[in-house]
């Protein structure tokens, strides 16, 4: 990313504005995110912008690489914030991801992960038939909680066929239990972190505000616009 081209001081404005750029107070700052604060206001820590532009365009480039046309990004975002724009990026690539509590064995435990998905597939699948009204109706009602309750933990993974490629993940202290899974079977992390972060524990950091909503409908759409302009030009 040419600086001349990109820094100006419109674009470092709206990082501000839309709080991008806005971290944590100084105190919470992790010693290896000091390279990328740009300066302190108010004992607030804002992160470069420079340093944000590259990570996203990094980031972007990354995934064009590593995703082939039958490859999967996961994409998790715990936190509400990050529920929506994660929602949206996920289903404009038709990603699969988690937007609620993290199922621990997700990724280290995939094959009972599956398991689990094909049961509920299943049983939702009978319930559509009608084939579940043999049973009494207290079963039936049974069996309607049990399907509400695995909707909320399985919906967004059934895209989820084989293990991803990457994963994607906006906060990594909050989905600590998933970027531990993803380093352990080696899959490369991709993740929005702030200033509180240690960006060495994910594979390719993008520096942000990792908790305002703006912020992160920000940097995803960015990161939408860059994979989509990616696809045009040819990038698998």
């Amino acid at each position: 990313m040419s600086k001349e081209k990109e820094i100006t001081n419109e674009i470092v404005s709206e990082l501000v504005t839309t709080g991008v750029a806005v971290g944590h107070k100084r105190s919470k700052t992790h010693p290896k995110m000091k390279p990328y604060v740009a300066m302190t206001r108010n004992d607030i820590d804002f992160i470069d912008p420079e340093t944000t532009l590259e990570s996203i365009d990094e980031a972007v480039k990354f995934i064009g690489e590593r995703i082939g046309p039958d490859d999967l990004v996961l994409c998790a975002a715990s936190t509400a914030p990050a529920h929506e724009a994660v929602l949206a990026f996920a289903k404009q690539f038709n990603f699969p991801y988690v937007t609620t509590r993290w199922l621990g064995g997700t990724l280290t435990n995939f094959k009972v992960i599956s398991e689990r998905m094909r049961y509920y597939v299943d049983l939702k699948t009978k319930k559509e038939k009608g084939e579940l009204e043999k049973y009494t109706k207290k079963e039936q009602m049974k069996f309607g909680e049990e399907i509400t309750k695995l909707s909320i933990s399985f919906d967004g993974l059934l895209r989820m066929t084989k293990l991803p490629a990457i994963l994607f993940v906006v906060d990594p202290q909050a989905n600590e239990t998933a970027v531990k899974e993803a380093i352990k079977l080696n899959i490369p992390v991709v993740a929005i972190l702030d200033t509180n972060d240690d960006p060495r524990t994910v594979t390719k950091p993008i520096f942000a505000n990792d908790h305002a909503k703006q912020s992160i409908a920000w940097v995803m759409q960015k990161i939408t616009e860059g994979i989509v302009a990616g696809r045009k030009a040819g990038v698998k």
